[in-house]
């Protein structure tokens, strides 16, 4: 069966799944939006809650459905795991997560599906070389949203810290989607000037403290809301549409989703956030971007870790 470039689903309908659908319904890239869930009740009702809103949104069909609905899918969102509980690593979620992927990947690959996953449950950056790995498809059509999130949280602060549009600066959270993450400090910019030149005009000063308390705000971020609210939801559906819109509009936007790598970086054998041309594709190109020593020796470390995990799943 030929694949449908405007039909999407998503398997898993708690807040991440549900906000995504609200996201999707929001950006009109899709006319046809499949939701599946364990609970079946659940996805309907939500299917039913969403499509209400369809005279003041895009145009699109929205409907609860199953795996036999995915064949001509060109993009499957797969958000479904256990969340995470306040003062929990999402490292901590890998063995209750990790057995819910396998039954859904089993489930995907029993069909003649074509398209792209985009892996959203935690831990993600495990669950995608999982996904990967079980399902047998290229690393191109099985990327996570890595990063993106955490990316969008450091370009916010950085905004709010210099006074500027956060949508005119440009900088990277790469490596774990987790507690390894890091800064790329050295390639911040504002609209191509770099950042300590950008400081130096404004009068502003981002010393080593400063940028150490944005980046643990950023690297806790997650756990913060949850303490609050229980959840994160709203932040991980706009990044999950952008990744979404890249993929579907063909954009070959930059951007540091979770990837198999394959000697990039000097790593193999994990998948791990860095740099990326997003298209039509899934994963068009992975960027190798300059990072100084410090970074270099962060990103091994979060390597190691992620490492670490997926050895222990024993794929």
């Amino acid at each position: 069966m030929d694949i449908n470039l405007r039909k999407a689903a998503i398997v898993g309908c708690g807040y991440v799944g549900a906000s995504i659908a609200f996201r999707f319904l929001q950006q009109g890239v899709f006319s046809h939006l499949v939701l599946i869930d364990a609970n079946t009740a659940k996805a309907e009702g939500e299917a039913i809650d969403l499509s209400d809103g369809l005279p003041y949104g895009s145009a699109m069909e929205i409907t609860a459905g199953g795996y036999d609905d995915i064949t001509d899918c060109a993009l499957i969102v797969i958000t479904a795991g256990v969340n995470q509980k306040p003062g929990e690593t999402r490292l901590e979620l890998i063995d209750r997560n990790a057995g819910i992927m396998r039954s859904i990947i089993a489930e995907i690959t029993a069909r003649d599906f074509k398209g792209i996953l985009l892996v959203v449950s935690n831990p993600v950056d495990v669950l995608t070389y999982t996904a990967w790995k079980l399902s047998g498809y290229p690393r191109e059509r099985v990327i996570g949203s890595g990063t993106v999130l955490d990316t969008a949280r450091f370009k916010q602060l950085l905004g709010r810290e210099l006074g500027v549009d956060s949508r005119n600066v440009h900088a990277f959270i790469m490596g774990e989607h987790g507690d390894s993450e890091l800064a790329v400090w050295s390639g911040a910019n504002v609209s191509g000037l770099d950042l300590d030149d950008f400081c130096r005009l404004q009068n502003l000063s981002l010393t080593a403290e400063r940028r150490e308390g944005m980046y643990q705000c950023i690297r806790g971020s997650a756990d913060a809301i949850i303490r609050r609210k229980g959840a994160t939801y709203y932040g991980i559906a706009m990044a999950v549409g952008r990744i979404a819109a890249c993929i579907m509009k063909d954009e070959r936007s930059v951007l540091p989703i979770s990837v198999v790598l394959e000697g990039e970086y000097g790593l193999r054998g994990l998948a791990l956030s860095v740099p990326s041309i997003v298209g039509r594709s899934g994963l068009e190109q992975t960027l190798e971007i300059p990072l100084s020593g410090d970074e270099e020796r962060s990103l091994r470390t979060s390597a190691e870790q992620i490492s670490a995990a997926i050895k222990e799943l024993k794929l």
